[in-house]
């Protein structure tokens, strides 16, 4: 069965100017722990003028730049400047291990990493760090761009950024999101949730991330509302209250793991007064219907669910304000064909469940200098995601599960082969099996097993502390059991599914 939706379009740096024209003394931003707004007037102004210096010093349509900054001003102005300068923006976890980040910023090409001025800098790369202050921006060139990049496979004139994904062969793959890609799913976005200039939010999710980037910044600014960016850079659950209250947040979107903060929290931090939101969005991990009414009635506001992969530019699909969440339930699609297959390839009837594949505008051509990943997961334009749903007679699509052994914890989504080969790399692990198993707040947490090259067995402390190392702090498993011995399938590989029932936390 399948079902159905279409757009198309600019740069997001002129579909942001658009929205200013319409209401340039409104409110685009409010930023630092003052809470202070910046106009789209004034939004504007900065954009333009950091462009401009972008281009002085030397940087050329075409060219990539990593842009490695909290949810900031900086990160907001270095997007839309690179956006406006014709650049291809790569967004950076600024928390990743710095083999991580440079691993990245390397394979993408980048000439330069834009950071905030309180990055340290880089030695292998030159970091021009962003400086706001009294409605101005400055660019703080550190060393002159790197050597114009080798071209990379796939890569073409209308690619606006490069995201980045985990997957299941451990290895992050690099997605090119065209502006057609980006201006499709932030439209698509704007009308499920009829977005405009009355509506403001703040910032929960990451920016370097398609859920808080493309959801919460880019769908906001495009239709004329405003983002409130926490003073942290990141989410708080002690200030989270006050900023919708100084945003006067009508919405806001986060990940099942903050919502359940939120509700353990209320009691302490969430004024009764004073805070009428018109909706609660959650994406980027499965919410429990038990979660959802427990939401709906502590902060009487209708609760969405919605499904989104960087694949598909963030938003695949979303109930409305008028469903009742039941686990699983993800609504319809708001810029994509959905199309539910069986094992044959083939569309299954309604209600029964098989692979989810994706096609449309807000679907990515493939994975950039990635060939193999790119023929196993696309097929004539489809997208085959690896989750197994169902639709309804409606079109309704209803999530069960995944084929793939991606580990959910709040949203991160953890590849097992990476961790594995980092415990591997250890030289006292002889081999390493990693799982997810379940956790009430997070909904996953990672945890190991771990058989020992000789006797003299490493801790499991010793282990978390190399991890930490070489992982993101998410990453790092949260419980790692030394074995004698783990079991293997018929074909000789670790059988992670019997491991995870024989080493359960």
């Amino acid at each position: 069965m399948t079902s159905t939706a279409e757009t198309s379009s600019p740069r997001v740096a002129d579909l942001v100017r658009a929205a200013a024209r319409r209401c340039p003394q409104a409110r685009a931003l409010v930023v630092t722990a003052d809470r202070t707004p910046i106009s789209y007037r004034g939004l504007l102004g900065l954009v333009d003028d950091l462009a401009a210096q972008l281009a002085r010093g030397g940087l050329r349509p075409g060219d990539r730049v990593a842009l490695r900054a909290p949810s900031s001003a900086e990160f907001v102005s270095g997007l839309l400047a690179g956006s406006r300068a014709g650049l291809v923006v790569v967004p950076v976890d600024p928390a990743l291990p710095l083999a991580e980040q440079h691993a990245r910023i390397a394979a993408a090409g980048a000439r330069v990493v834009l950071t905030d001025a309180d990055d340290p800098g880089d030695a292998p790369f030159p970091c021009w760090s962003i400086s706001l202050g009294n409605g101005a921006v400055s660019l703080h060139p550190a060393g002159a761009p790197l050597g114009p990049s080798a071209p990379l496979e796939g890569l073409r004139p209308d690619d606006a950024m490069i995201m980045f994904t985990g997957g299941t062969t451990g290895s992050p793959k690099m997605v090119p999101w065209t502006h057609d890609n980006i201006a499709c799913s932030v439209r698509g976005i704007i009308a499920t949730y009829g977005l405009g200039p009355q509506d403001a939010t703040v910032a929960v999710m990451p920016l370097f991330h398609g859920h808080g980037l493309v959801a919460a910044l880019l769908s906001t600014l495009v239709s004329g509302g405003t983002v409130l960016l926490p003073a942290a850079g990141r989410f708080s659950a002690h200030t989270f209250w006050d900023d919708v209250r100084a945003a006067g947040a009508t919405w806001f979107t986060a990940v099942p793991t903050i919502h359940r903060i939120l509700l353990e929290r209320s009691g302490i931090d969430r004024p009764r007064d004073g805070v009428a939101l018109r909706f609660i969005r959650s994406c980027s991990a499965a919410l429990s219907a038990e979660t959802a009414q427990a939401l709906r009635a502590e902060f009487g506001a209708p609760v969405l669910s919605a499904y989104g992969m960087t694949e598909a530019t963030h938003q695949v699909a979303s109930t409305r304000d008028d469903q009742t969440v039941t686990t699983g339930l993800v609504g319809r699609s708001s810029g994509a064909e959905i199309r539910v297959v069986g094992e044959d390839g083939r569309p299954c009837p309604p209600e029964m469940v098989g692979e989810v594949w994706l096609r449309g505008p807000t679907v990515v051509r493939g994975y950039l200098a990635n060939p193999q990943a790119t023929a196993q997961t696309f097929t004539d334009g489809w997208l085959h995601t690896g989750d197994l749903g169902m639709l309804s007679e409606t079109g309704e699509l209803t999530l069960r599960g995944r084929i793939k052994e991606l580990i959910n914890r709040g949203g991160e989504k953890i590849s097992p082969e990476r961790v594995e080969a980092v415990l591997s790399s250890h030289p006292d692990v002889a081999e390493a099996a990693v799982y997810g198993v379940a956790d009430p707040l997070y909904g996953e947490t990672v945890a190991a097993a771990v058989v020992a090259a000789s006797s003299a067995a490493p801790s499991a402390a010793e282990l978390t502390e190399f991890c930490r190392e070489w992982l993101a702090p998410f990453e790092v498993p949260a419980s790692i059991w030394v074995a004698d011995e783990l079991p293997h399938t018929a074909k000789g590989s670790v059988d992670r599914r019997a491991v995870a029932e024989r080493f359960r936390p």
